[in-house]
């Protein structure tokens, strides 16, 4: 495989909403680039960018794939993205290796929620823009287009200027006018992609002189030179229109619009000649901001901590040091982890010796290749620029650095957000449980959105990711990659116990069997502390009514019982206790009798103190389009949430609400059937409060009474 330089690079990153065509626009690219043999389809798991196990059972892309296309003498890499909101934050993280977005917008179902949540990020990593309205080939598209150019316009400014019109007849989408070259470029749909060039179709000549004059003007704005020259000779010479033209896209002044067809396989070479003539290469960027990896973790890795280090830029340049970023893991069941990543300074040599600088380890690039999809193609070396992979890397992860170990830097990760849903899963049998801790730590190498961890108070293993098919493709891999069998279920709310009043009470426990008994009595005072308060303890026993040898053993085992609960098993949470007097036997008491002592005046004031069930609450953040907020609002007051408020973001809106963590457990569905499948939410944990008395009564009689040991007094 032929090594390219920066300049003949391009770093596009393919996104945009839920089925808008992005893969099979990419699969219709590497076609026309004569990359492979046949139009790869999703529908069939042909497709180049959708190759994981899950991907294709869905028919939905889950995860970022690369591909590359060689093109007229340049290298094309493309990362295919989702645009299912679950996984949108993939998107994200393929912005960071890119130099631009390809942004496919659905010729028909115009822009959506994910359109707009993908430019955002694109406008957050300042990456150029180009639309492209696929699915052409759609028999609506005709008359669809000009209204989706419409909303665009709205949703993101004049800025998006068509530099194509398509071309359509009663046979469907045969081609495209280049607005810039004014010249027609005539497919044969369901060919290999190639056009020819002709006239423009005489009922698109005005149109086409209109829509010239127009970017003519757009592209002139703001740049004296060229508006002296527009205006003395009423327009501006092809050359110096195209590299204009591309200098704005840089600049991100312009955001072109083009048209294609990725499954009828129209007008894909025009846009692989659009993306060589106007895309930025990795040379045009602008110099990558990083720190200085002076503080590195010990373990963890992936980056600094302790004090602040300092701010530095690197050059995407040969003559810089070596360094590079790992924008993504896969886990392959014969090459074992592979390692994408991209080279931001310098040139990787194949079996070079790096330094990984946040976890202090050296590593050895054997094998050096790059990915078209899940088929690695051997490369011997890499300049700066070009994305990458290698295997069996000994300790890197997805968001770690590495390069010259004498040139010491750090490129700050991809912040992703919390997993929106947790739930507790079990392995099915003995063998199972001892591969699943394994198994899932394979898959959190790969999803940097997956947790799993057990709960210390239900004792459940909990598995946490961005939403319920998130999950579930979890659960398919550990069945067909790992072999490992287990079952879901909704984790346990973890409730919790207080009491709203005040109480006092004595424990005696007093026991004789014959030789030595047992003997131990305090008297306590119990009041509620403010919420999150906790326990607090206090001694206040004064002429040695209880040795102060046995006070920590009384306390003890108030804590033993508040943390078996009094109402339903769980743990009892902001009180105040307060020892005030008691009695001992010289012979007979220990800590053992006081201990139990304290268990039964701690059960005996809960019976007094007004006992209550707290619930966790939930800080959600709800995004979906406008149409949908009355809905939304009306089944968070069915969830006994509370709306603190609402913001309109264009046509999509922001509810911000506290809901009950009990009414949550199940929510990503609810909200993709109302949304159809347009909304997404986000919720942390904020804070406990106090269940209602009705629910509160029905958790208490469901609960398993704990089987705690007789206590006698």
């Amino acid at each position: 495989m032929k090594s390219y330089p920066g300049s003949d690079i391009r770093n596009v990153a393919v996104v945009g909403h839920a089925h808008s065509g992005k893969t099979t626009l990419v699969s219709a690219l590497l076609h026309a680039a004569k990359m492979t043999p046949t139009l790869g389809r999703v529908q069939d798991g042909s497709a180049v960018t959708a190759y994981d196990e899950e991907d294709v059972a869905r028919a939905t892309t889950m995860q970022n794939a690369v591909a590359f296309a060689e093109w007229n003498g340049i290298k094309a890499n493309f990362i295919d993205t989702p645009g299912f909101h679950m996984f949108v934050h993939e998107a994200r993280a393929a912005m960071l290796p890119a130099e631009s977005a390809l942004v496919v917008v659905h010729a028909v179902d115009g822009v959506e929620a994910m359109t707009e949540r993908v430019w955002k990020y694109a406008e957050e990593f300042n990456l150029p823009r180009v639309l492209v309205l696929s699915q052409m080939d759609h028999p609506r598209a005709g008359e669809s287009a000009a209204t989706t150019l419409s909303t665009l316009h709205e949703r993101f400014g004049r800025q998006c200027i068509p530099v194509q019109l398509p071309i359509a007849s009663d046979k469907g989408f045969e081609g495209v006018v280049d607005l810039v070259t004014m010249e027609a470029f005539f497919y044969t749909p369901g060919g290999d992609g190639h056009g020819k060039i002709g006239e423009i179709p005489a009922h698109l000549a005005e149109a086409a002189r209109q829509a010239h004059e127009t970017l003519v003007e757009l592209v002139a704005e703001g740049k004296d030179e060229l508006m002296e020259e527009f205006f003395r000779e009423g327009t501006i010479p092809e050359q110096h229109l195209i590299s204009a033209l591309h200098e704005a896209i840089r600049e991100d002044r312009i955001f072109p619009v083009l048209y294609a067809s990725g499954l009828a396989n129209v007008a894909t070479d025009h846009l692989l000649d659009f993306i060589k003539v106007y895309a930025p290469s990795p040379i045009e960027r602008a110099p990558v901001a990083a720190r200085a990896a002076l503080q590195t973790v010990a373990a963890g890795g992936g980056g600094n901590s302790g004090e602040e280090s300092e701010g530095i830029t690197r050059k995407v340049d040969d003559t810089e040091p070596l360094s590079l970023y790992v924008f993504k893991t896969m886990s392959d069941p014969f090459a074992g982890r592979i390692s994408f990543f991209k080279v931001f300074s310098g040139c990787l040599k194949n079996d070079a010796s790096v330094q990984n600088f946040g976890r202090r380890t050296p590593e050895k690039f054997s094998h050096l290749s790059i990915m078209q999809g899940r088929n690695p193609v051997a490369v011997s070396e890499l300049h700066a620029g070009d994305l990458g992979a290698v295997a069996k890397l000994k300790e890197t992860l997805t968001g770690d650095t590495l390069g010259d170990k004498a040139h010491e830097i750090f490129f700050e990760p991809v912040a992703l957000p919390e997993p929106a849903m947790t739930w507790a899963i079990e392995p099915k049998s003995r063998a199972d449980e001892d591969k699943l801790a394994p198994a899932v730590h394979k898959l959190m190498e790969e999803d940097l959105m997956v947790r799993f961890f057990r709960d210390g108070q239900t004792n459940e293993f909990l598995i946490a990711a961005a939403g319920q098919p998130h999950i579930e493709s979890l659960v398919n891999k550990l069945r067909k990659r790992y072999h490992t069998e287990v079952t879901l279920k909704a984790p346990r709310v973890p409730y919790r116990e207080t009491i709203r009043g005040r109480a006092d009470a004595q424990g005696r426990h007093k026991k004789q069997t014959g030789g030595h008994g047992q003997y131990g009595d305090c008297k306590i005072k119990m009041e509620p502390l403010p919420r999150g308060g906790g326990f607090e303890f206090v001694n206040d026993v004064f002429g040695g009514a209880i040795p102060r040898n046995f006070i920590p053993a009384v306390e003890k085992g108030i804590q033993e019982s508040a943390a078996r609960g009094y109402l339903a098993g769980y743990p009892v949470v902001d009180f105040k206790v307060i020892l005030y007097d008691g009695s001992y036997h010289d012979v007979d008491s220990n800590e053992l009798s006081f201990k139990m002592a304290g268990r039964l005046a701690f059960r005996k004031c809960m019976e007094q103190a007004k006992p209550s069930l707290l619930e966790p609450i939930m800080k959600v953040e709800i995004e979906a389009p406008q149409e949908f907020a009355g809905a939304l609002m009306g089944d968070l007051n069915q969830r006994r949430g509370r709306v603190q408020g609402m913001e309109s973001h264009g046509a999509t809106t922001l509810i911000r609400a506290e809901v009950p963590m009990a009414e949550m457990l199940t929510y990503g569905q609810t909200l993709t059937a109302m949304t159809q499948g347009r909304g997404s939410f986000h919720m942390d944990m904020d804070h406990y409060d106090l269940v209602p008395q009705p629910i509160m009564e029905k958790i208490v009689a469901n609960a398993k009474k704990p089987a705690g040991e007789e206590e006698e007094e």
